[in-house]
């Protein structure tokens, strides 16, 4: 499975609704609805050649603060 998302694409933050809160989850809250790019990506497998799992470090553009989030906390962002 490829990457939802590339280098240099514009997303906004959006938090998984409806899911149990960790501490790492708290502090996103802040960045929900912002926009930012994405400057990198990983993956990792974690079931043996069967899925894929990607992050991606993102910038904020208001602050220039850049946070790490899974590909289900982005959406791409449309004007």
């Amino acid at each position: 499975m490829a990457a939802r998302y590339v280098k240099g694409q514009k997303v906004i933050i959006e938090p998984i609704k409806n899911q149990h809160l960790s501490p790492r989850d708290s502090a996103l809250e802040l960045y929900a609805g912002k926009s930012g790019i994405i400057i990198d990506f990983y993956w990792i497998n974690v079931s043996r050649g069967t899925r894929d799992f990607y992050i991606y470090t993102v910038r904020i553009e208001t602050g220039h603060k850049e946070i790490v989030v899974h590909e289900d906390e982005l959406r791409a962002y449309t004007e």
